[in-house]
């Protein structure tokens, strides 16, 4: 039976929606896919677990032009927007927060470990097919379908244990002494220490590193939260006005 899906419109802050589709726009694929690979390889409850973005703030709009109705033609204050077409029973939130850990991925903020779980011990292989007694050409073809058969399961086996996946977070170490130049700052929000992002990419990278080492989350961590704050604040002076 086909996979049932359906469309998904899901209210997001425009900076993280841009950041999904930057992503998207660099893998040649769409959202939906970025978030499909995510629930592929992560388990369900590690990415329950993770921040959602939320929804935009007040001021955080968009405006579109309406292409029907009797409104046609007017312009429309909404909340920014990602449109995504998924199998049906999924809640927005969990949508969210797999997106934001397709974010935290590419950044680098956490890193994909394939391998069985811990809870779980990989199954014992299939017992090995008995040698066939003689029998008539027709039980032949019968064992040598069988064959095929455990061999196929074998495959979907090693497939399955591969897609059995946790999570492992890596963080930067917090500096000795704070940030003291331009060079930390930047390796904290995890840019190269001597390249030279513009303002909205550090804002970008800000808010997604936050979301991961906010006290609040279960990932989270007080020293290395006060790290990216001291790291915006030199970021910020040091900028020319």
């Amino acid at each position: 039976m086909p996979e049932i899906k359906q469309s998904y419109t899901l209210s997001c802050p425009s900076d993280f929606r841009d950041s999904i589709l930057a992503l998207a726009h660099r893998r040649r694929v769409n959202a939906a896919d970025v978030a499909r690979s995510v629930m592929l390889v992560v388990p369900e409850h590690v990415i329950e677990s993770f921040a959602d973005p939320g929804e935009p703030v007040r001021d955080d709009r968009e405006t579109v032009v309406l292409k029907s109705g009797r409104a046609e033609g007017r312009p429309w204050r909404r909340k920014p927007r990602l449109q995504v077409r998924l199998p049906s029973g999924l809640e927005i939130p969990f949508i969210r927060k797999a997106l934001n850990l397709a974010l935290a991925l590419d950044y680098g903020a956490l890193q994909l470990k394939l391998g069985p779980t811990e809870e779980e011990a990989p199954s014992p292989p299939p017992p090995p097919v008995p040698p066939p007694e003689p029998a008539p050409s027709i039980s032949t073809l019968h064992n040598e379908e069988s064959r095929d058969y455990d061999a196929e399961r074998r495959e979907l086996h090693d497939e399955l244990e591969q897609l059995r996946a946790t999570v492992s977070v890596l963080a930067f170490d917090p500096i000795p002494g704070g940030i003291t130049s331009r060079a930390e700052a930047l390796h904290v929000l995890g840019f190269p220490p001597y390249s030279d992002p513009d303002a909205r990419m550090i804002r970008l990278r800000f808010r997604m590193l936050a979301t991961v080492h906010h006290p609040d989350n279960p990932y989270g961590s007080h020293s290395r939260m006060s790290q990216l704050n001291a790291a915006m604040d030199l970021l910020r002076k040091a900028r020319p006005h």
